[in-house]
C-alpha cells in the first residue's frame, strides 16, 4: 500500500467516475482506475487487520490483510489475485466472492485466501 493514505472523498470520487466509465461502455481513466483500486485496498486493511493474506491487484497494488501467522519473506502462503474490474466488483458487492471466484476471475491459494467474510466493503 502506498504510504500516503486517500482521502475518502479522493476514493469516492474516483469510484464514481469508474462507476460512470462503465455505464456508459468506456474505458475508465488510469488514474481514476489506480486510486479506486488502492482506495478498496485501503478499506480492506483498515476492515481486516493483518499479515496472513496478501491482496493483489496489478499493476496498481497489493495489502496484507487479515490476523494469522505474519508472512515476511518470499511468496505468501495465501494470496488472492485478480484484475481492477474484478476487485472493483467484489469490493463493492456489485459480485460475490464465490461467484468470481468460480469463474476463474480470482486466483486464491491457501487455507486464508477466501475473502467472502470480509467482502464487501463499505466504501
Amino acid at each position: 500500500m502506498p504510504s500516503r493514505k486517500i482521502d475518502i472523498i479522493d476514493g469516492r470520487a474516483a469510484l464514481d467516475a469508474v462507476r460512470r466509465a462503465d455505464a456508459a461502455g468506456e474505458k475508465p481513466q488510469r488514474t481514476d482506475l489506480a486510486t479506486t483500486v488502492r482506495y478498496l485496498l485501503q478499506l480492506l486493511d483498515e476492515k481486516a487487520p493483518g499479515n496472513s493474506v496478501e491482496v493483489r491487484v496489478p499493476p496498481f497494488g497489493a495489502v496484507q490483510v487479515i490476523q494469522g501467522p505474519r508472512h515476511t519473506r518470499g511468496t505468501p502462503p495465501n494470496v488472492v489475485e485478480m484484475d481492477a474490474a474484478t476487485w472493483i466488483a467484489v469490493a463493492t458487492g456489485r459480485e460475490h466472492w464465490a461467484d468470481a471466484a468460480a469463474s476463474g476471475r480470482v486466483s486464491a491459494s491457501g487455507t486464508r485466501a477466501d475473502l467472502s467474510d470480509v467482502l464487501p466493503l463499505r466504501p
